[in-house]
């Protein structure tokens, strides 16, 4: 296919799944079921942590994980008192146990009592930086102030380090992109789309190296790069629109 052609394609398949019946069986649903802005970002965040695996598992964990902190996660972890939020041990998804989870809760405390929460954080690191990359770093960094034990550093993506941060760029894109299209929330400006990176699973990698516009073998930070990049050429003020396309394709179609 010509970049037209494939432009054309990622369109048609971008309004196919970006659209509310997509939801119920996204985590992204879980961000949706509040109405206060805090919530659904803290919701937002550690549903897409818990992102990967099989879909129905992560919404059932990430449901659970919302019940611990009684469905207000913000009220939850700016009141509770210390043996409250060690409830949080009792928690396992996978390879997030206990001691993740309770250390997350800490984490995201201290983001919201001390740094103005995590939009602040996401847009200091962004503006001072200029680039998502930077916001991530200066997130992760402010993220582990507390001290992480070694096992949950694993679950905090370094992009420094070459990680792709597909569950951190989902997120972003959940809480930047506001196209009014009832799946993405938008209630961040001070990120603009156009500045999102694509969220890279196996899924989109395998997809976007069929359709030519990812060269790149490993889903590392330069592959986001190179496919991002890609992306732009159709879509400059929102290039990470295509994720429905490059996903519903490798999820749903077996492209």
């Amino acid at each position: 296919m010509t970049l037209a052609e494939i432009r054309e394609f990622l369109e048609e398949k971008s309004s196919l799944y970006n659209r509310p019946a997509f939801i119920a069986q996204d985590p992204v649903s879980v961000p949706r079921s509040f109405d206060r802005k805090e919530n659904a970002e803290i919701g937002g965040f550690l549903a897409a942590t818990l992102a990967w695996g099989k879909r129905e598992q992560i919404l059932v964990s990430a449901r659970r994980l919302m019940g611990i902190m009684d469905h207000d996660p913000y009220g939850f972890l700016t009141g509770a008192s210390p043996e409250e939020l060690a409830v949080a041990t009792r928690f396992c998804h996978r390879t997030f146990n206990g001691a993740d989870a309770h250390f997350f809760f800490l984490a995201l405390r201290n983001l919201y009592l001390r740094h103005g929460g995590l939009e602040a954080v996401f847009t200091r690191g962004y503006r001072e930086g200029g680039s998502v990359a930077a916001a991530l770093s200066h997130f992760r960094e402010v993220f582990l102030e507390p001290g992480a034990p070694a096992r949950s550093l694993r679950h905090v993506a370094d992009v420094r380090a070459g990680s792709a941060a597909k569950r951190l760029n989902m997120f972003l894109r959940w809480m930047v992109r506001d196209d009014h299209r009832g799946v993405d929330l938008g209630l961040w400006k001070g990120i603009p789309p156009s500045a999102l990176m694509l969220p890279l699973d196996v899924h989109t990698g395998n997809v976007s190296r069929k359709l030519g516009i990812l060269t790149r073998t490993q889903n590392d930070w330069k592959a986001v790069e190179e496919v991002t990049a890609a992306l732009r050429l159709f879509d400059p003020r929102d290039p990470v629109k295509y994720d429905f396309a490059l996903f519903g394709l490798g999820r749903f179609e077996g492209f």
